[in-house]
């Protein structure tokens, strides 16, 4: 029995290669595509699911696991930049406020029938912006492709003041959620190296947001 991992995300492989397990990596044919009438806790959760459930089917005596990350900020769903503008328009709209990151884990194991979720949620405070720290970092060209048009992991940490929860929730995978859907799927995590794991904080920028 393997773990695959339903993402392309080279963030989310990262961090699940933090847990010491072997996993494939397989390309979810599953298209985002935001659903009126969730909140978006339900909404990350629903693209998590679909996502490990559009691998799952291959790889029916495997455990395939999916994740999605988004922004709520007053209620709203903040995606990926469209461009430049865009990021700026984000940006400036979340400087010198809290938002909240959720991230969803989903875990298939067709051959058995399981199907399991959890959300995880991190509350990110933004340093309010002066001296042009928001045009400075669009100059990096890093936030395109992350939603939010930022990345904690690289520059966009000089943006953030401080968060509440788990800092592999905000890059993408929180890594106690999987080991514990992985634990309940029958696949053998051992919780006091996951705890050395958050002790060492091996990520970039991780020390730094310590809670």
């Amino acid at each position: 029995m393997r773990i695959v991992l339903a993402s392309t995300s080279p963030r989310r492989q990262e961090l699940l290669g933090l847990l010491g397990v072997p996993f494939d990596v397989c390309e979810p044919s599953f298209v985002e595509q935001p659903m009126s009438g969730l909140a978006p806790r339900e909404q990350v959760a629903h693209f998590a699911l679909e996502k490990a459930r559009s691998v799952a089917g291959a790889r029916s005596g495997d455990i395939v696991l999916g994740g999605d990350t988004v922004i709520e900020s007053d209620g709203r769903l903040l995606g990926k930049p469209r461009d430049r503008e865009d990021a700026l328009r984000m940006l400036t709209s979340l400087a010198g406020r809290p938002h909240q990151v959720h991230t969803a884990v989903a875990l298939c194991h067709q051959a058995r029938s399981i199907e399991l979720v959890d959300v995880a949620t991190a509350v990110v405070h933004m340093k309010a912006d002066s001296g042009g720290g928001i045009e400075r970092y669009l100059e990096t060209g890093e936030f395109l492709g992350k939603a939010g048009s930022y990345s904690i992991q690289g520059q966009g940490a000089d943006l953030i003041e401080r968060i509440d929860g788990d800092y592999t929730t905000v890059v993408g995978l929180p890594l106690k959620v999987v080991a514990s859907l992985l634990w309940i799927a029958g696949y053998p995590v051992v919780q006091e190296e996951v705890e050395a794991l958050y002790r060492r904080k091996p990520y970039p920028n991780w020390s730094r947001f310590a809670s």
